[in-house]
């Protein structure tokens, strides 16, 4: 039974991920930033679908953020993830992006994170 629910799981979170993935395609002028939560970290990628190449890669158990903050699972520390984010997409020059929020519904961390990238000048 135990067995059975965990696989049910992870079906649903396949087609989920399917489903989205279906609509969203990064480019070398719009690459996707895709997010990933685990128990305990916030991951993005922001990920050039037409190479199949990593741009740039931060998360809160980055060397970068872990010496500004303490916190790594609460909104503050998305919002301070966003803030990392897009300084790195303006080091690259990267203007326009394309939100890919994975599995995870559009609120809480991913929200705070995606809003706080909209702050700072970033475009999607």
């Amino acid at each position: 039974m135990y067995k059975d629910k965990v696989l049910l799981k992870t079906k649903a979170k396949e087609r989920i991920r399917k489903r989205i993935r279906k609509k969203i395609r990064g480019t070398s002028e719009r690459p996707r930033v895709y997010v990933f939560k685990s128990n305990r970290y916030i991951y993005t990628q922001v990920i050039d679908d037409d190479n199949g190449h990593i741009l740039i890669s931060a998360s809160t158990s980055g060397r970068e953020f872990k010496e500004k903050n303490k916190n790594f699972k609460n909104t503050k520390a998305s919002q301070a993830l966003g803030i990392i984010l897009a300084k790195k997409l303006k080091q690259k020059k990267i203007e326009k992006i394309i939100f890919d929020r994975g599995i995870y519904p559009y609120h809480g961390r991913i929200k705070v994170l995606a809003d706080t990238v909209r702050k700072e000048g970033i475009i999607f």
